[in-house]
Formats: C-alpha cells, sequence, structure tokens
C-alpha cells in the first residue's frame, strides 16, 4: 500500500462512489474486500499520465483499506523489456507506493489464457480465422454494414485442431488468427468478433521462444483481473468502449471471479507529449539525453529535475477523477512542487552569472562570519554558517553602470544590502577591452552589520552573493518547455517540429556557497532569488557539481 508519509489518502470522487455502492449490504461486491491492481505494459518508462492511474489504483484500494496488485502487462514482447519492469518497479516505489508479494506478470497465466480459448472454442463462441489483415479491415464493414468472415461457421473441431496447430508453430505470422465470435453487426466495432489470439514469433523477455502465439489485450485483461480476484478495474477512458467486450468474456468463461471495470478520464499535459511511442522517439533519435532527461515528462526525468513524490501525488489528488478529458497546464504541476519545496528546501546562495564585486574600504585579510536561517518555514532545521570577505561573487545583472527606470540594485553611487551582511555602495566598475564588466566596486557601511540600519535610512534593493574566497564552483542546467507551442502532437502534425531548441542552458563557472559541494541527490535547495534546484543524480560527482533547476520562484499559475 501507501507510505503514509507522502500524502492522506486522496480524495473522494465518483468512482468510489460505486464502489461504496458496490460493497455496501446488497451490492455486487457485499462483504468482499476492495482488490485493484495497476497493470503496465513493460514497453517504456512511466510518465506523469501513468502516475495518475497508480495514485488512482493503489489510493482507492488504501482508501477502503484493501488490496493493490502491480501487474506487467506482457502480452506483446515486441519493445518489452526487463530494463523497463525494474524501473517500472523502482518509479512506484518512489512515489510511496507498496504491493507487498502481490507482484504478477500476464505472461504466468499464458497456459490459463489458451484453456480459457480453448473453452470458448468448445462453446462454440470462438474460431480460427484466416483472413488476411487487409481481408480483415476490408471486411470490417461500416455503422451500415456488417462485417463478414468466411470462417465463422468453421467447424468446431477444425477450429480446436488449427487453434492448437497454431500454438505448436505450424502457420505463418499473420496467416491466422483466433477470434471471438459475438456480433458482426454490432454498432460498437470492438464487438464485431474481435481478434482474441495472433500468431508472433518474437523472443519473450520472461517465457523465451515457449510460444509463438500470444492472447490480445482485450482477452488477456479480464482473465488476469478474474484470476488475481480483482474487485474493480479501473482504466482509462479509451477501455470504455472495450468495457462490453471485457465483460463478455469474464461471462463466456469459467471465471473464478466477476470484476467490474470503471473507466476514469486520463491525464493530459500541455507542452508536452505522453505517448510511449513520441517519447521513445525522442530518446532512440537524440533529442533528449535519455528517458531520464529533466525535460521528459517521465517520472524518472521529473525525479532527475527534483520533483518530489509529494508533490506528484498533490498534482493528482488536486486535479481530481472524472469522467471528461481535459488539459491540465504544465505551470499547475509546477505549482505543486513550488508549494512543497517552499516548505521543505533550505534556502542557499549561488551565483549563475558571476561578476566579482570588491569592496574597497574591507580589511584585505579579515574575514567574518554571519550564522543565516536554513529555512524561515521550518525553524528546526535551525541556522549555518557562511563566510564573508573583501571579494564576493554577485550576478552579472545585479549591476548596471547606466541604470534603466527603476533599478533598485548596484549602479554608481546607489546602496543595496548583501543578504544577511552589510549595505554596501557602489563606486564604480572595471571593463576589459570589449567593455564587458569584470570587477565592481563598493564600500561599505560596517554600522550595518546583519541588518543593522542605525541612521533609519531605506535601502530598496536587497542581492545574493558568495564569498569568492570560500565557495564551490559548479555547473547549472536551465530547463524549459521542451516544446515551443501547447499542443504539439495534435491533427497531422509532426510533432519533432516544435521541439524547443532553448529547452536546455547549461551554465558553468557558477559559483555556489561553500558546503554545497557535499549535497548529494536528490537533495533540494532554494537558490534565492533564481529558483529551485536539486543535486543531479547521474552527471554530479566530487569535484564536478551539477545542479538541476526543478522549478523557476516566479508562480505563473497563482498570477492567472
Amino acid at each position: 500500500m501507501a507510505e503514509n508519509n507522502n500524502n492522506e489518502v486522496m480524495q473522494g470522487n465518483f468512482i468510489h462512489d460505486f464502489i461504496t455502492e458496490d460493497i455496501a449490504e446488497g451490492g455486487r461486491f457485499e462483504g468482499q474486500r476492495v482488490h485493484t491492481r495497476f497493470p503496465p505494459e513493460p514497453n517504456g518508462y512511466l510518465h506523469i499520465g501513468h502516475a495518475k492511474a497508480v495514485c488512482i489504483n493503489f489510493g482507492t484500494a488504501e482508501k477502503f483499506n484493501g488490496l493493490c496488485n502491480l501487474r506487467m502487462d506482457d502480452t506483446n514482447p515486441t519493445k518489452e523489456d526487463v530494463e523497463y519492469v525494474d524501473a517500472i518497479k523502482e518509479d512506484i516505489e518512489w512515489l510511496g507506493f507498496r504491493w507487498d508479494d502481490r507482484f504478477y506478470y500476464a505472461s504466468q497465466y499464458f497456459e490459463q489464457m489458451y484453456d480459457f480459448a480453448v473453452e470458448l472454442i468448445q462453446k462454440g463462441l470462438a474460431y480460427v480465422c484466416e483472413l488476411t489483415p487487409e481481408q480483415m479491415r476490408e471486411y470490417r464493414g461500416d455503422t451500415q454494414t456488417p462485417a463478414k468472415s468466411p470462417y465463422r461457421d468453421r467447424p468446431i473441431e477444425e477450429s480446436l485442431d488449427l487453434f492448437e496447430r497454431m500454438r505448436n508453430g505450424e502457420f505463418e505470422d499473420g496467416s491466422m488468427t483466433l477470434r471471438a465470435k459475438i456480433d458482426l453487426a454490432s454498432g460498437n466495432f470492438n464487438m464485431r468478433d474481435p481478434v482474441i489470439y495472433r500468431i508472433n514469433r518474437m523472443h519473450h523477455h520472461r517465457t523465451g521462444d515457449k510460444w509463438c502465439i500470444y492472447p490480445m489485450y482485450d482477452f488477456a485483461h479480464p482473465i488476469e483481473d478474474a484470476l488475481e480476484g480483482i474487485t474493480h478495474s479501473l482504466c482509462s477512458l479509451e477501455f470504455e468502449a472495450h468495457r462490453p467486450l471485457y465483460d463478455w468474456v469474464i461471462e463466456n468463461i469459467s471465471a473464478p471471479a466477476k470484476p467490474r471495470q470503471i473507466e476514469f478520464a486520463r491525464l493530459g499535459i500541455n507542452n508536452t507529449v505522453m505517448s510511449k511511442r513520441r517519447l521513445r522517439a525522442l530518446v532512440e533519435e537524440g533529442h533528449v539525453s535519455g528517458w531520464d532527461d529533466p525535460r521528459m515528462p517521465t517520472l524518472c526525468g521529473l525525479r532527475r529535475r527534483g520533483y518530489t513524490p509529494k508533490s506528484i501525488r498533490s498534482f493528482i489528488d488536486q486535479i481530481g477523477v472524472s469522467k471528461v478529458n481535459s488539459i491540465v497546464e504544465y505551470s499547475f504541476l509546477e505549482h505543486c512542487l513550488r508549494d512543497d519545496l517552499n516548505e521543505s528546501a533550505a534556502r542557499v546562495m549561488c551565483v549563475l552569472h558571476p561578476v566579482k564585486l570588491i569592496i574597497t574600504n574591507y580589511p584585505e585579510d579579515k574575514t567574518e562570519e554571519f550564522e543565516v536561517e536554513n529555512n524561515p518555514n521550518r525553524p528546526e532545521d535551525g541556522t549555518r554558517t557562511v563566510t564573508f570577505s573583501r571579494e564576493c561573487w554577485i550576478e552579472a545583472e545585479d549591476f548596471m553602470e547606466v541604470p534603466i527606470k527603476k533599478y533598485q540594485r548596484l549602479y554608481p553611487g546607489n546602496e543595496v544590502r548583501l543578504k544577511s551582511t552589510y549595505i554596501v555602495k557602489c563606486t564604480g566598475c572595471k571593463k576589459d577591452d570589449d567593455g564587458n564588466v569584470v570587477e565592481v566596486y563598493a564600500e561599505y557601511d560596517p554600522l550595518t552589520r546583519g541588518g543593522n540600519t542605525p541612521d533609519g535610512r531605506k535601502v530598496r534593493g536587497t542581492i545574493h552573493w558568495v564569498d569568492a574566497n570560500n565557495c564551490a564552483e559548479a555547473e547549472v542546467r536551465l530547463y524549459d518547455n521542451l516544446f515551443t507551442v501547447p499542443d504539439p502532437d495534435v491533427g497531422d502534425r509532426d510533432f519533432l517540429d516544435y521541439l524547443n531548441p532553448q529547452s536546455l542552458e547549461v551554465l558553468t563557472g557558477c559559483k555556489a556557497e561553500r558546503g554545497l559541494e557535499s549535497a548529494a541527490a536528490p537533495k533540494s535547495f532554494q537558490f534565492m532569488r533564481l529558483g529551485y534546484f536539486c543535486v543531479d543524480n547521474k552527471d554530479s560527482a566530487p569535484g564536478h557539481l551539477v545542479f538541476n533547476r526543478s522549478v523557476s520562484l516566479k508562480d505563473g499559475f497563482k498570477k492567472k
């Protein structure tokens, strides 16, 4: 189940209303323990859309003091791999959910699925069809025309023989299928004698070459649920039209249980793509560094960027569960992360575009120490010591030789406060041969230590800084949306045409407070005035400190 330290049990919704009715007196599951499952296909990494399904299935089981299984839907070996199985388990555990000993593979039921298919043939409810895929599309019919198959009335014994020979590998891939015998004139095309088995000579990551026929998902899924004693099969809305087939399979085999399928709207977020096929293309074509690239909507990518389990579960809980598909703004996901990190992240100082500030009236051989609060929202986190000396690093944008209107930072003659230390007054600057500022000069007022202003004068600007004589070097990566448009994967668009060339900016030579070089992933910090950053869990190493910007301080969602 879920660890209680991540989030409260998810809010109530229409699914919970249905389940409450089902387990009440007289309900279809009266006296039974609620049992759900999360059945990902191990052909890619989980993304934020999957996180919604994870939270709904595990969260619903938790709400009703029930059980939730984790099951790998490995019925299609084409793109499946052990790498994805391991990654899926890691991501779900990271979100805070546990399945205990209830971990299954669809492939462990292949023999039973085969037996159930034989049962359907024996009941006259399935037949071997020899239509090619092209012929099957041609004979599918339309809303006015029923589908057709010349093999529909094939004798039961003949279909039983052919199906066994299909299993034994006597026929070529695609030459035969097993189809359920339901209703060729159904208005629901999923019920027009759907294929339930196909020949596919692909090596399976668990069963090897034992099988050359594999069940279709619509046939395998209800069987898996029934064999595991699932009460409520919660799935995304695109399976709503498949529900009659789910129920048909359960009703027509000797199933040990009769689960109920309930559908919910899947998660859509703007400025990204969440199709596994699209995400795989981004990885395999080198548009991103991998599945865990911090620009990707994958859970491992979000984790590397600095997203926390609490922020993602809060996001899923707040967007709610409905029956209507909609698009959520990415800014709301960022808003949820800010809410979490604002409470938990330590405040530190880091300079991304450093220029040296020399305080000309400060003694050259002097160093002072200041006690600085780690997090104003968490007094229990205490303070840390930062050093201050004659030379500091400041942001290049915190100095202008000729200030623009309302500029409140350093310019000749203006005063600012260096965060937590002194008020300094700018006296000038030094430039290189190209006219770039390389040094800024100022004088400090020793009477203003630690926020004191004995004469009561007002200083409008406060800037952050780092002691040039006691700092750490860092690489900082700034991320933006991976795509330039909100809906890169709509209509006839080639989503790759909308990749954002400015989605990653790498800054080297950044200056961070001493002590940060010992920080390890997934530690997050608020870099004062700059945003929330985390230690990169892949590239950061002793002697090479790397931070990823998780989210900026500006909260566009609140403004809207």
